[in-house]
């Protein structure tokens, strides 16, 4: 079968084809109006999520990739939801509803659960790619009915993020709470033990008192220094004051006092020379001149022993002075070691109070951020569109339908028109025939009905009557 065959079959079996598409599109046009109206519509919701870690309250990196997407669909899609969205619309205290569930179930059962998987087969959530917004799509015969039951569960969707969001702050905000009673305890203990020590050994600025006593301590090894040079000195004075009965002392030879008596010892003692050549011992000049000379001598050895004497005495005060600076010495070195060890030890008590105070001061902050934002109502999930109540329904279609019902009815035609030709072929031209026969064709014959004029049909009325008036006449 060519091209030109084909088209002769079409042509001659047109009728069945276009009885097949006015079958085709009657039907459909009319299984279209009979079927019920489905509405459909849908609620976009915008998430913007900023997760904190509720112990740490360290910001978490933003999840939006699929798997937090899908996780998002599920909560929506969840039974949880659908539950808050029977209460938040109050649909098991509507009689319609309470009909409807008595006639499916006849009582039994939870009316909840029953319209809460009811509104989860009506509902479908479809996440935007590569975006962080999410369509929740209702379907239903009831327009007004599709549209809140799509903003309902955005609604409910919105406060189950929230009590999810909410919930762990408030439980972290508890544990905190009895993190700041055990810290304020453990502070209050490790500043009264810091106050009892301080109190049992009187201190009140450690560092301050430290630095005083380490500058007596740094003037005790002066004196003490100074103390033994001047000790080994006046040993060493002493020393040659005692030896060769002390004349040659750097002290008596330094003393102006016993050199002036030397002075006039010396002069006396030549006026003496002197008188002793001229006269005799009995004479009164010759014995005042002895009297003097015995009297300066007498007086010089009695500043020269009481100035080795007070030599001697000044060694024995300054090595005394350097043993009582070296006990005192001793005695500050003691006390600024164990000022050193108390230093220590309440340096230990009062890092310990630092630490605890740190503690309790972040643990205080972490439950003041807690316990604000557990209080908060500000979800990550923002309504961006609302759903609207649809005005055209969405199924059927019937534009659509039918123009599927001209393309079916038209194949399903040509269908018909090529399987009635299989089973009744005809010969419809003479190249069709030729094949057929396997033998030559010598010609055509045209079969053409005749064309009638305005006589010819003059005619055929004259004839019909005179035939109708003799019947009558016979």
């Amino acid at each position: 079968m060519n091209f030109s065959q084909l088209l002769s079959i079409l042509r001659d079996r047109y009728k069945l084809i276009l009885l097949t598409l006015l079958i085709t599109v009657t039907i459909t046009v009319v299984v279209s109006l009979l079927l019920p109206k489905t509405y459909k519509t849908a609620t976009t919701l915008l998430l913007n999520y900023k997760g904190t870690d509720p112990v740490s309250g360290q910001v978490l990196p933003t999840q939006l990739a699929s798997g937090y997407m899908a996780t998002q669909v599920d909560l929506i899609t969840s039974r949880t939801v659908a539950l808050k969205v029977v209460d938040n619309l109050g649909l098991a205290n509507n009689p319609a509803m309470l009909q409807r569930f008595e006639k499916a179930n006849y009582g039994n059962g939870s009316i909840r659960e029953y319209l809460a998987d009811s509104l989860l087969k009506v509902v479908e959530v479809t996440p935007t790619r590569e975006s962080s917004m999410l369509e929740i799509v209702g379907k239903g015969g009831d327009p007004a009915f599709v549209a809140a039951v799509a903003n309902g569960f955005a609604t409910a969707y919105q406060q189950l993020n929230l009590q999810i969001k909410t919930t762990p702050l408030q439980q972290a905000s508890r544990y905190f709470a009895v993190q700041v009673k055990n810290l304020r305890t453990e502070l209050e203990a490790s500043r009264n033990k810091l106050s009892q020590y301080q109190q049992q050994h009187g201190l009140v600025s450690i560092d301050n008192h430290l630095d005083v006593e380490s500058n007596r301590l740094n003037e005790l090894s002066t004196q003490l220094v100074q103390a033994q040079a001047q000790a080994i000195e006046a040993s060493s004075r002493g020393n040659q004051a005692m030896s060769a009965g002390g004349r040659d002392s750097p002290d008596v030879i330094g003393n102006s006092l016993i050199q002036n008596l030397k002075a006039a010892l010396a002069q006396a003692q030549g006026k003496f020379a002197l008188l002793s050549q001229n006269l005799d011992q009995n004479h009164p000049q010759y014995q005042a001149a002895k009297a003097e000379v015995d009297r300066l001598r007498s007086e010089l050895n009695g500043n020269i022993s009481a100035t080795n004497n007070g030599t001697a005495n000044n060694g024995r005060i300054l090595r005394q002075r350097e043993a009582e600076v070296r006990a005192a010495l001793r005695s500050q070195t003691n006390k600024v070691l164990q000022l050193n060890r108390t230093r220590d030890e309440m340096a230990v008590l009062v890092k310990d109070v630092d630490n605890v105070q740190r503690a309790y001061d972040a643990a205080n902050l972490r439950l003041t951020q807690t316990e604000l934002e557990g209080k908060s109502n500000q979800s990550d999930v923002t309504v961006l569109n609302p759903a609207v109540v649809p005005v055209l329904p969405v199924s059927p279609n019937l534009p659509l339908n039918t123009v599927l019902a001209v393309l079916m009815g038209t194949m399903l035609g040509l269908a018909l028109a090529i399987l009635a030709e299989l089973f009744n072929r005809r010969v419809r031209t003479a190249d069709e025939l030729s094949n057929l026969l396997n033998a030559p064709m010598l010609g055509t014959i045209v079969a053409e009905k005749p064309r009638r004029s305005y006589g010819d049909n003059h005619l055929v009325f004259l004839r019909r009557s005179l035939l109708g008036w003799k019947g009558e006449s016979t």
